[in-house]
């Protein structure tokens, strides 16, 4: 999933893009990454958030999926975490597919849940 994640980095953002032709929002990047290893993800961060198992955040690993609160409201953002505090995801319009690191004030402090997909 990391080495998929890490790959995509600089394709666009695109709102309700799911695919590297056409780019990507946030929750379709990951449920891209997770397709191309046969799992099936819903399609938005509030459905991946409430159908995934949680994980305690000191518990994360590489894979697991990082839910961040970006728009006032729990579960709006969500990135892939790589390992070593950072995650891949596609922030907002005008940027690209990123690596961004949780030691980011603004990410650690809007940090709300890990899930695992299996």
């Amino acid at each position: 999933m990391v080495t998929e994640a890490l790959r995509l980095q600089g394709q666009p953002y695109r709102y309700g893009g799911e695919t590297p032709e056409e780019g990507f929002d946030c929750s379709g990047l990951v449920q891209y990454v997770y397709a191309r290893h046969g799992v099936r993800l819903p399609r938005d961060t509030q459905s991946m958030a409430q159908q995934l198992p949680e994980v305690s955040t000191g518990q994360r690993q590489p894979g697991d999926l990082l839910f961040f609160n970006t728009e006032g409201k729990p579960f709006s953002h969500v990135g892939l975490y790589i390992g070593e505090d950072s995650f891949v995801h596609a922030p907002r319009n005008g940027r690209q597919v990123m690596r961004s690191s949780l030691a980011q004030p603004y990410w650690l402090t809007r940090l709300v849940g890990v899930r695992r997909p299996r």
